[in-house]
């Protein structure tokens, strides 16, 4: 009876924390929008100010927020936009010649598309999500290596990487949050009527 109270009480804190976790991140990389916009480029914030707004989209559609009906076509809106100012930074990118930060916007664009599958694909085709999630990783490893060339650029005494390794780190660290609120892996409970993305695959989340 003792264990059992112990093991019933265990699992909230983990729920708490991980959602303590997740905001954090959150708030500090709407504080890297400010951040950019003092010392980074017009292109740089503009960029991290549309990715925080998908960010905040991809949150509520995957961590059981309920939102009244007619918010959807303003949230709809307000998706469509944000897409088009992350493209219209990442053509920025390319136009300038900054081969990092374009190649680290268009895999960010690949996961952006690889988390709307996940959301779209009907719950039967358990084997197309299983492809996504292995494609979903190996992006994620890409990323990963994006942000450790600029922490080496910034260790290298390149002042102005330091910033951008910082915002990579973190654009992981809530990304990986949001994938775990895909698969039902955080321990939240899903909202009324919701059940995680893996169930309705019918996969194993791992």
């Amino acid at each position: 009876m003792t264990s059992g109270a112990r093991a019933g009480a265990t699992k909230p804190r983990l729920v708490r924390g991980f959602v303590l976790f997740k905001w954090a991140i959150y708030s500090l990389l709407a504080a890297n929008v400010a951040l950019y916009a003092t010392s980074g480029t017009p292109t740089e914030a503009i960029d991290t100010a549309a990715w925080v707004l998908l960010l905040l989209l991809f949150e509520w559609e995957t961590g059981g927020w309920r939102l009244p009906r007619w918010s959807r076509p303003l949230l709809r809106l307000l998706r469509a936009l944000a897409g088009l100012a992350v493209v219209w930074a990442c053509v920025d990118y390319a136009l300038d010649g900054e081969r990092l930060d374009f190649l680290n916007a268009i895999t960010w664009l690949a996961v952006v598309l690889a988390l709307e599958l996940e959301l779209r694909i009907p719950a039967a085709l358990a084997r197309v999500h299983r492809m996504r999630r292995v494609l979903a990783w190996c992006l994620y490893t890409a990323l990963a290596g994006f942000a450790l060339a600029w922490w080496l650029q910034a260790g290298a005494g390149l002042d102005e990487a330091w910033l951008d390794a910082w915002d990579a780190s973190l654009w992981l660290a809530a990304f990986v949050a949001i994938e775990l609120n895909v698969f039902g892996l955080a321990g939240a409970a899903p909202g009324p009527g919701r059940a995680p993305t893996s169930q309705r695959a019918g996969a194993d989340p791992s």
